[in-house]
């Protein structure tokens, strides 16, 4: 099911950029919205609830990971990261702060129109789940409870705030307890890639995602579980 009428802020300080960017998108009847600098993407990001953010790391004043930092101190908006630098420290630090997608310049056009409408549909997905039915999706854990339905998040009866990539990853794993998937398989199966994807991706949110469910229950953390050389599982933790 397509999100056609999602509204997109496009940050990048470049115009022709932007402007490539929102040909390709309108084409698919997204709203587009612009901003060329760090300060007015952020007083945008916060002041408006986007569907989604493509966020250039190099901005005039405040870049894009400072951006992004304080856009998630309240906000869970998807964020793809567009940026000219390729080296593996850059794309680890934009996923660190909270970052759902990363692509590098130069770029496909349609690359980027094929990840936005991946990244929507996971976020968009519970809205449509909520109009289809009105069972209780529920899965219940010591210590962890996902509320499917609602997209919540509750560790020991507290809400966690996760990101929807966060939110989508936990999920998926969960539902499969005891059973390991390799980093591909998560690429594909909550990513949605139907191309090549960065390995470290799947790893940097694994980290985030502990670190969030460690802050309120370090037994909810430890439900996600390394297999070293394989990938990763969701393991139920007994007291």
């Amino acid at each position: 099911m397509q999100q056609t009428n999602a509204t997109i802020l496009v940050v990048d300080d470049e115009e022709r950029i932007r402007r490539l960017l929102r040909m390709y998108l309108e084409r698919e009847n997204y709203t587009i919205e612009e901003a060329a600098n760090g300060e007015d993407a952020l007083e945008m990001a916060l002041s408006h609830d986007y569907d989604l953010i493509i966020l250039d790391l190099m901005l005039p004043g405040i870049d894009g990971i400072e951006v992004c930092t304080k856009l998630r101190e309240t906000k869970a908006t998807p964020v793809i990261m567009l940026t000219a630098k390729g080296e593996e420290a850059n794309r680890v630090q934009g996923f660190e702060v909270g970052t759902d997608d990363y692509i590098v310049k130069p770029f496909s056009p349609r690359e980027v129109v094929l990840r936005v409408k991946a990244l929507l549909r996971r976020a968009s997905s519970t809205k449509f789940l909520e109009t289809e039915t009105s069972a209780k999706n529920v899965i219940v854990y010591p210590h962890l409870t996902i509320d499917h339905d609602a997209h919540r998040v509750t560790v020991d009866d507290q809400e966690v705030s996760l990101t929807p990539k966060e939110y989508e990853l936990l999920y998926f794993l969960a539902n499969s307890p005891d059973k390991v998937f390799t980093r591909e398989d998560l690429l594909r199966e909550v990513w949605n890639y139907e191309f090549f994807g960065d390995l470290r991706t799947v790893d940097t949110h694994v980290k985030r995602l502990r670190e969030k469910l460690n802050r309120v229950s370090d037994r909810a953390a430890h439900m996600i579980v390394t297999v070293w050389g394989v990938g990763y599982k969701f393991e139920v933790v007994n007291d």
